[in-house]
């Protein structure tokens, strides 16, 4: 166990290190990076609190089991500045432990549409569809971002 609370059950059961550097070389502003994996493939992620959902370009999306054919809905959203049309889906996706167990999370994605109007951005994981479903907590002194089930474990 990683974290406790005062009664000795465990907040976090796993923990990550994350990188705290801007999203793209033009940018200044430093943001939290995390690697986490979609359908076993390793992808950086930009955690984004104020984002409703995940958010991957179809590329990764694919490798999650993504279908356009079968989705849960269609949204336009605003991102980094554009107006991007895509999909609503749920997509496993697994937080992969440096220390402790590694966390499987069903998480709620936006795919867009165009993997051309992507561009070079990364994915996001956003507070909702994502973090909502976790325990999470961040130590900005070691770079660690820690996680754990919020299944009680009582």
């Amino acid at each position: 166990m990683l974290l406790l609370f005062p009664d000795g059950s465990s907040f976090a059961t796993g923990a990550m290190p994350y990188q705290y550097i801007p999203v793209i070389p033009t940018e200044s502003a430093n943001r939290i990076i995390l690697r986490v994996e979609v359908g076993g493939i390793s992808i950086q992620t930009v955690v984004d609190t104020g984002a409703p959902y995940a958010i991957f370009p179809p590329s990764v999306a694919r490798f999650g089991g993504f279908n356009p054919a079968v989705i849960l809905g269609r949204e336009r959203m605003l991102i980094r500045g554009m107006r991007l049309d895509g999909s609503i889906d749920r997509i496993p996706i697994k937080l992969v432990a440096s220390l402790g167990d590694n966390l499987d999370v069903m998480a709620t994605v936006f795919v867009p549409d165009s993997e051309d109007m992507w561009g070079d951005f990364p994915a996001f994981i956003g507070l909702g569809g994502v973090l909502d479903r976790i325990r999470f907590a961040v130590d900005p002194n070691e770079d660690m971002f820690y996680f754990g089930s919020l299944a009680s474990t009582i």
